[in-house]
């Protein structure tokens, strides 16, 4: 299993980017997803160049800043998927973000890595709005 990290300092509070992330509905912050829709316990969306998507949301910790869930059904078969977005206040006007994505086959980690690194851009453009 491969275990991807990305840590990114953003320019705004705490809360302001937990609760960007913590509406799981809300896809703006994503390049390359139109629209998010609720199912359940689960996200269904549409990414460009790789099809359908279905993540579990095994939880949103509101207290912690921490967001885990879990792709479960994609285009190409994956064996595990798990990804942890947890934001942590530096000060009132910065804080940090750090999501960890685990990953199985390894061979699909280079594209997962490359919507986190997009998705953080992603995130910094819709903060700094």
């Amino acid at each position: 299993m491969k275990v991807l990290t990305e840590n990114k300092i953003f320019s705004c509070s705490a809360e302001t980017l937990w609760n960007i992330l913590s509406d799981i509905s809300r896809c703006d912050w994503v390049p390359s997803v139109e629209k998010i829709s609720l199912e359940g316990v689960s996200r269904v969306f549409e990414m460009e160049g790789i099809g359908k998507v279905k993540e579990n949301i095994l939880s949103i910790d509101n207290e912690n800043m921490k967001l885990q869930y879990s792709a479960v059904e994609t285009p190409n078969p994956i064996d595990h998927h798990k990804a942890t977005m947890h934001v942590i206040k530096l000060d009132t006007d910065r804080c940090e973000l750090k999501w960890t994505t685990e990953i199985e086959p390894e061979n699909f980690s280079d594209a997962v890595h490359h919507g986190m690194i997009i998705s953080m851009k992603g995130l910094e453009e819709v903060v700094s709005k």
